[in-house]
């Protein structure tokens, strides 16, 4: 950030932070920080797509994901990197999820996430450490292998996510695009970004939500329906010869 604003960033008159997955993660984590650098009279904002991880027990009741946080911060001494106005409260491994951190930012920030997202499915719902057996292999390949059982469970954890996003607090200043679709990371690509056949929520692609809310022509807080319900998902198939987890 520091090569960039030496660079002529600091002039920037629009500026925005955003990232997908573990870059989703550090655009909310890092927003105020980066607000910070700009002048007052900057835009600033930031948006976070497949970042919002949340802290939910796998199928087998176990914490994994709080442990693996918790042991990723201590790993790379995150702690004195993360807010203090959540450091202050709880342990620097909570602080690594949004849900616990989030209502403290006062950056505008937009939040663009699958309710069923296919990494936090294979890696917190259900991890290879919880399903000894592979019962979930197929499903978290392709969600139309899903059993009935595995769906409600999805289901299940989609309530959670949710909930999770309660963090957010309320404010005009916040955005949402929650879709119904098993995908991770939405704005990386045309086919789901901006293009004819993209996924919308009441009739919006990301793309068209996320410039109206950046350039302030109109706010935009959307969560989808329940899993089947929107056609135009485009569900992520995974090929099992590549399938990893955490």
């Amino acid at each position: 950030m520091e090569d960039l604003m030496a660079k002529g960033m600091k002039n920037a008159q629009n500026a925005v932070l955003s990232g997908c997955s573990a870059g989703g993660l550090t655009s909310i984590l890092h927003c105020d920080n980066f607000r910070a650098l700009f002048p007052v009279g900057t835009k600033v904002k930031c948006f976070a797509d497949a970042g919002y991880f949340i802290n939910a027990k796998d199928v087998s009741g176990a914490s994994h994901i709080e442990q693996f946080y918790a042991q990723v911060v201590a790993t790379h001494g995150s702690a004195k990197h993360l807010p203090a106005s959540c450091t202050s409260r709880l342990s620097p491994g909570l602080c690594f999820f949004p849900q616990y951190m989030a209502r403290q930012i006062t950056t505008p920030l937009f939040i663009i996430n699958a309710a069923y997202d296919s990494w936090q499915i294979k890696n917190i719902l259900a991890p290879g450490v919880a399903d000894p057996h592979g019962t979930w292999h197929s499903c978290k390949l392709d969600i139309n292998n899903c059993s009935p059982t595995q769906l409600q469970t999805m289901q299940s954890f989609r309530t959670q996510f949710l909930n999770a996003l309660a963090g957010l607090g309320i404010s005009s200043s916040r955005g949402m695009f929650i879709d119904a679709c098993y995908a991770h990371c939405q704005t990386e690509m045309q086919e789901t970004w901006l293009r004819t056949d993209s996924p919308v929520l009441g009739k919006m692609s990301i793309a068209k939500a996320v410039g109206d809310w950046y350039y302030d022509r109109s706010p935009f807080q959307k969560i989808d329906c329940a899993y089947p319900c929107n056609p135009t998902c485009h569900n992520r198939v995974f090929d099992s010869n590549v399938h990893s987890e955490v």
